[in-house]
């Protein structure tokens, strides 16, 4: 029987009263290596937001696994890089789960910190304050952080951007790593070469899901030019939705059966 890491049941998410995304139905199976991808404004970091709970739902569940535990990546914009921080002070956040808030920093923390660094490909880099990173070097530390929270279902939004191609190679090895532990991730991406290459299955969202499954047949050109018209026809002003002709099952998508693509939503 396969083992369920997230379950979405009519899940709606927003902000203000406005549904950025909406009517979203199905699961994530523990151990996939799930990429994300949709237009600007698609509902692609609302979801994560959602889900690690940032964000609550105006209706619907996002419900995770009993004992599952998550780490999450926000994109980098959403990072005060002016606060007054080091490498270490920023990586070793990731020991909260396990320290607490006021935990001793232990020398078994100090060499855990160094580790997760070297892992990263910044092995001496603890004391380098973090407004002197490139975005590269950034986005590494981020994901040293992630590397010590240990978690079992790990949220990525925008690893990527704006990060040089050797470090797009470096931290793609890592999710891969991760993959291979039997770890649950799921990776918001721009660029769909690299989730062709790299990413079994894809979510390809444009408020709605349009289609979800193996990457191949999510990303045929038939569902993007679905997902680029029904996007545009939407107004970001756009009142509550109400749901469509299609049943809800037609968004359903387990991955403990064949892969399920609906006909996706319709731009009115």
């Amino acid at each position: 029987m396969t083992k369920t890491c997230l379950t979405f049941s009519d899940l709606t998410l927003g902000y203000n009263s406005h549904p950025a995304i909406h009517h979203l139905d199905g699961t994530i199976r523990r151990g996939s290596l799930t990429a994300v991808v949709g237009a600007n404004g698609s509902g692609k970091s609302t979801l994560m937001k959602g889900i690690v709970g940032v964000l609550k739902p105006m209706a619907g569940t996002v419900v995770r696994a009993p004992g599952v535990r998550a780490a999450y990546l926000p994109q980098q914009s959403e990072l005060d890089r002016s606060f007054p921080a080091r490498v270490v002070d920023l990586v070793s956040l990731g020991l909260w789960p396990r320290r607490g808030l006021l935990g001793r920093y232990t020398r078994e923390d100090r060499d855990s910190v160094s580790q997760a660094l070297m892992a990263v490909g910044l092995g001496g880099f603890e004391k380098r304050p973090i407004d002197t990173l490139s975005g590269g070097q950034l986005q590494r530390t981020l994901f040293a952080r992630v590397l010590l929270q240990d978690a079992d279902l790990i949220l990525l939004d925008e690893p990527f951007n704006a990060v040089d191609t050797k470090t797009v190679g470096d931290l793609i090895a890592l999710i891969k790593r991760w993959h291979g532990e039997e770890r649950t991730i799921m990776v918001v991406v721009h660029d769909l070469d690299l989730v062709r290459q790299n990413f079994p299955e894809t979510l390809l969202l444009a408020r709605q899901p349009i289609a979800w499954g193996e990457t191949k047949e999510t990303l045929r050109p038939e569902n993007l030019l679905r997902a680029r018209r029904f996007h545009e026809a939407w107004e970001e002003n756009a009142p509550w939705c109400e749901p469509d002709n299609h049943e809800h099952g037609d968004h359903a998508h387990d991955h403990g059966h064949n892969h399920h693509h609906g006909s996706g939503p319709r731009a009115a």
